[in-house]
């Protein structure tokens, strides 16, 4: 069948092959997880940070802004064991930052690590319909439940070990995440530089050397992106920096207005915020503290020591010291609500894969240009025009 009947919408049982990636920190709000689900995509909510009641809320927030299916993503990854020494460390180099906004010398204690067990009773409570992994995916006892409650598992690789390691755990779906992506790199065997696999490359390879379908993620912002994933072998698209210019997301408004300021070479890889390697706009903190990326506490003990720093800085309209997550196509950006976007896309992949069906071959219209031909689109796409 014809895009956009794909493996994946036959099995979730949406419209269209594209799922806004989980973003937590602020982006990712159940009013932006709602708003791709109801325009017929599938929204993610990211609940790794969650504590299970907060994640619990959150889940009910969203189904009330929608009837269509939508994801939780969750972290397969142990906290990092505190070393005191790191932490010690850690805070001297961030006391100067912390005195410039105003914070106390230290940071507030460690909260305890949020459970797993726990998070996962509250995906099986609630009857999500999907759950997506990321830095590896959880025993074969977690999927086990999973598989009998009915819930779709999606888990993310970075390279073709990954995948492989992956398809043999059982998951459903492999998210194909490449070097483009904004926000954490998924990797979670061997060296981080070792995931930087751009999608381009990716998506084939993993298509070819395993059964499970593969969801190409990043770099892709439009249409394009679409149809060429489909072209790749990808049975979906995972986007996340596309979504973060919409009204629905909960970046900070700075944070928005730098997006499409930036370019291809304004991203960088950074430990400094969550003490994983993450795709982020270059600002201050990063620039500074980038001869002390070996030096930080694990995933997630560092998030914990900037979150007070963060906050500070979002109340001063201070970019310099925001954790800014972004792809590597952040230029590409638009300020539009989410709903009108997937259209959009919709509709610009539609025209260059029939293209490419009728052996003619796919014209691109652009935004500018492009009008809507798919049924049942949502009402009024101001964006298209």
């Amino acid at each position: 069948m014809a895009w956009p009947d794909t493996a994946l919408t036959r099995r979730l049982g949406i419209r269209y092959p594209i799922i806004q990636a989980p973003m937590a920190g602020g982006p990712g709000t159940p009013q932006l997880v709602a708003a791709a689900s109801n325009a017929g995509g599938l929204g993610s909510l990211a609940g790794g940070y969650m504590q299970p009641e907060r994640l619990r809320a959150a889940i009910a927030e969203v189904r009330a802004l929608t009837d269509g299916p939508f994801a939780v993503n969750l972290t397969a990854v142990a906290p990092a064991r505190a070393d005191p020494a790191r932490i010690a460390r850690a805070g001297e180099l961030l006391a100067p930052y912390r005195a410039e906004l105003g914070l106390p010398p230290e940071p507030p204690s460690l909260p305890p690590p949020t459970e797993f067990d726990e998070q996962l009773d509250v995906i099986l409570e609630s009857r999500i319909p999907v759950l997506s992994f990321v830095f590896g995916v959880p025993d074969a006892g977690y999927l086990a439940l999973l598989q009998e409650a009915g819930i779709t598992t999606m888990a993310t690789a970075t390279h073709l070990l990954e995948a492989i390691v992956l398809e043999e755990s059982g998951v459903d779906f492999i998210i194909a995440q490449g070097a483009e992506a904004g926000g954490h790199r998924g990797t979670f065997i061997g060296r981080p530089e070792q995931g930087l696999v751009g999608t381009m490359t990716l998506t084939p390879l993993l298509s070819k050397h395993v059964a499970v379908p593969i969801i190409a993620a990043g770099g892709i912002m439009d249409g394009r992106g679409v149809a060429a994933a489909q072209m790749l072998g990808a049975v979906g698209v995972q986007m996340g920096t596309a979504f973060l210019a919409c009204p629905e997301s909960g970046a900070h408004p700075a944070y928005k207005a730098l997006l499409r300021q930036g370019s291809e070479i304004s991203t960088t890889l950074s430990r400094a915020f969550t003490g994983r390697h993450g795709r982020v706009l270059r600002n201050r903190l990063v620039a500074e503290l980038q001869a002390h990326e070996a030096e930080w506490p694990g995933f997630p003990l560092q998030l914990f020591l900037t979150h007070d720093l963060q906050q500070a800085a979002a109340e001063r309209n201070l970019t310099d010291f925001m954790a800014l997550w972004a792809g590597q196509g952040c230029h590409l950006c638009e300020d539009c609500p989410a709903g009108e976007l997937i259209a959009q896309w919709v509709t610009q992949a539609l025209a260059l894969l029939k293209g490419g069906e009728d052996g003619e071959p796919p014209q691109w219209e652009s935004a500018e240009s492009a009008a809507p031909t798919v049924e049942d689109l949502p009402p009024d796409p101001a964006c298209l025009i």
